[in-house]
C-alpha cells in the first residue's frame, strides 16, 4: 500500500510548514494528529545530521504506550520505509543513520526528565499538552536551543526551531486555548508580543475515516454532550466557572493500562436514591462505585457499576463487587431510608461489613475536599468512567450545574471520605476490618 496524508493532513501540513515558531493541532480522537507530528519530528532530524529533538508527555507510561511503541514504529514504517533507526530501551531515545536523535520523556518523572532536560533540542513536541500544566512547558521550552544545520538540495541552512503541540481540546480556560486561540499570554493575560509565532489548524476524527475501525465514529456519537465535543467535534468546552474537578486533571492523571499497585484497602460505595422495592424503567440510578486505596497512598477509582434498579438488584450488583474485588466493606448514605441500605446489603450477603454515612452537609460541601486530591493526583481513574466524569466536572464552588441528580459522583464522595478520613469533619465510625495489604483484584499488578 502506497502511504499518503489524507486531504486534511495535507492541509495541516501547509499550516507545520509555515513560518510559526509554535504549532498547535487540535480536534478529536484517532484524527491523525499524532501521527503527522511524529512525522514531522522525523523529517526534521533526518534533515539535519546530529540533531537532537524530544517529544514530551506528562506521564512517561503513557508516551512508552502510545508513541514509541506506536505510533512512532507505525510512521517510521509507512512515511520512511528505508531508514533504520535503533531505539535504546534503557534511556528511550531513538538514533538516526544520520546521528539524529529522538528522545522520548514524561515530565512526571524528575529523574527522568531532569536527564532529559539537562540537553538541547532543535524540535520540541508536547504530545496531549491539555495534560502538562503549563509550568512544566515552560521549563521544558528552555531547552528549544540547539544549534542545528540542516542540508536541502546539497545547501546547508539553519534548521529553525520549531514547536509541536496536539491536544483533544480541553476547556476554554486552559493554557492552550488562551495560548492559541485568544493570542494572549496564559498568566498575565496580556496579548502576545509575536502573535504570527502561534499557529493552530483544527482536525477530526471524521476527516480520518480511511484510517480509523468502520464503528469508531459511531462510538464517538454515542457519548455524552460533553465527550462528544471533545472526542468527536475536536471543540473547546465552555470554561465552568469554579469548577472543583477539571478535565485535565482527571486525564493527566488516567490509567489506561490497567497496572495498578497492591491495595491496602478497597471499598464498595453506594449512593442509594430512594428506589421502590421492584425494578423497573421509573426508578433512580443507585450509585455504586468501587475504590481502592494503594501502598503509593493513592486512591484508585476502579469501577463504575451504577445502575437503575430496585434494592433486590442493586444489593447483588453492591455485594457481588464486593466479592469479585475482595473488599474490606461496603459504605451507603443512609438519608433515604436509614437502615434499609444494610439490610439491603446484608439480605444479598449476610455478614457484610457496613458502614453508614449520613448527608449533614450539601453535595458540593461534601465534595469541595476531595478537589484539591484530584489535581494533586491522589485519585486517579483506572479506564474511563463517561457518565460519572460528567457528574463530578459539573461541580462547582456556586453549586452542582449538571442534570440529573449526580448519583455516581455522591456513591464516589462517600468512598473517597471512608478511604480518605482526614480530609473530612471527623464522624462516628463503626469498627474496622484489618488493612492487611493484596492484590487488587480484575487488574494487573505493577512490576517491582
Amino acid at each position: 500500500m502506497t502511504f499518503q496524508l489524507t486531504a486534511k493532513q495535507l492541509q495541516a501540513q501547509a499550516i507545520l510548514a509555515g513560518s510559526a515558531k509554535h504549532n498547535m493541532l487540535f480536534g478529536g480522537s484517532r484524527s491523525g494528529k499524532t501521527f503527522l507530528l511524529v512525522r514531522n519530528v522525523v523529517m526534521r532530524a533526518l534533515k539535519a545530521a546530529n540533531s537532537r529533538h524530544a517529544i514530551f508527555r506528562f506521564r512517561f507510561n503513557a508516551i512508552k504506550a502510545s508513541i514509541v511503541l506506536d505510533t512512532f514504529p507505525k510512521v517510521m514504517r509507512l512515511a520512511f520505509p528505508n531508514v533504520t533507526y535503533k531505539l535504546d530501551k534503557t534511556d528511550w531515545y531513538v538514533t538516526l543513520p544520520n546521528g539524529s536523535e529522538i528522545w522520548f520523556a514524561g515530565l512526571d518523572d524528575a529523574e527522568r526528565a531532569e536527564k532529559v532536560l539537562g540537553m538541547e533540542f532543535a524540535t520540541i513536541y508536547f504530545n496531549e499538552c491539555s495534560q502538562i500544566p503549563y509550568v512544566s512547558l515552560q521549563t521544558a521550552l528552555t531547552r528549544l536551543a540547539q544549534q542545528a544545520e540542516q542540508i536541502i538540495d546539497g545547501h546547508a541552512s539553519p534548521l529553525k526551531p520549531r514547536v509541536y503541540y496536539d491536544e483533544n481540546p480541553p476547556s476554554k480556560a486552559h493554557w492552550s486555548y488562551r495560548q492559541f486561540i485568544q493570542k494572549v499570554d496564559p498568566e498575565t493575560k496580556l496579548a502576545l508580543g509575536k502573535p504570527a509565532d502561534y499557529a493552530w489548524f483544527q482536525i477530526n476524527p471524521g476527516d480520518n475515516r480511511a484510517n480509523v475501525a468502520a464503528d469508531y465514529i459511531e462510538t464517538l456519537e454515542s457519548m455524552s454532550g460533553r465527550m462528544r465535543r471533545r472526542f468527536l467535534l475536536g471543540e473547546f468546552g465552555d470554561a465552568v466557572s469554579g469548577a472543583l474537578f477539571s478535565d485535565e486533571d482527571i486525564e493527566r492523571f488516567r490509567v489506561l493500562d490497567g497496572i495498578v499497585p497492591d491495595m491496602v484497602r478497597i471499598v464498595v460505595a453506594v449512593d442509594p436514591s430512594g428506589s421502590g422495592d421492584v425494578d423497573n424503567a421509573d426508578n433512580d440510578a443507585i450509585g455504586i462505585v468501587v475504590v481502592g486505596l494503594g501502598t503509593d497512598g493513592i486512591c484508585y477509582v476502579m469501577e463504575d457499576i451504577t445502575v437503575k434498579a430496585g434494592p433486590a438488584t442493586w444489593g447483588k450488583v453492591a455485594t457481588d463487587a464486593f466479592d469479585r474485588h475482595q473488599a474490606d466493606r461496603i459504605v451507603g448514605e443512609t438519608n433515604y431510608g436509614g437502615a434499609m441500605v444494610k439490610h439491603v446489603i446484608t439480605t444479598a450477603r449476610p455478614r457484610t461489613p457496613f458502614s453508614q454515612v449520613t448527608a449533614t452537609r450539601g453535595k458540593v460541601v461534601r465534595a469541595e475536599p476531595f478537589s484539591a486530591l484530584y489535581e494533586q493526583g491522589k485519585v486517579r481513574h483506572v479506564g474511563r468512567f463517561n457518565d460519572l466524569e460528567d457528574e463530578l466536572t459539573s461541580f462547582t464552588t456556586n453549586g452542582y450545574v449538571g442534570g440529573l441528580s449526580p448519583n455516581r459522583a455522591d456513591a464516589l464522595i462517600w468512598g473517597l471520605t471512608e478511604l480518605f478520613p482526614a480530609v473530612v469533619k471527623p464522624r462516628q465510625e463503626e469498627p474496622q476490618t484489618s488493612t492487611v495489604p493484596r492484590m487488587a483484584t480484575g487488574f494487573n499488578r505493577r512490576a517491582a
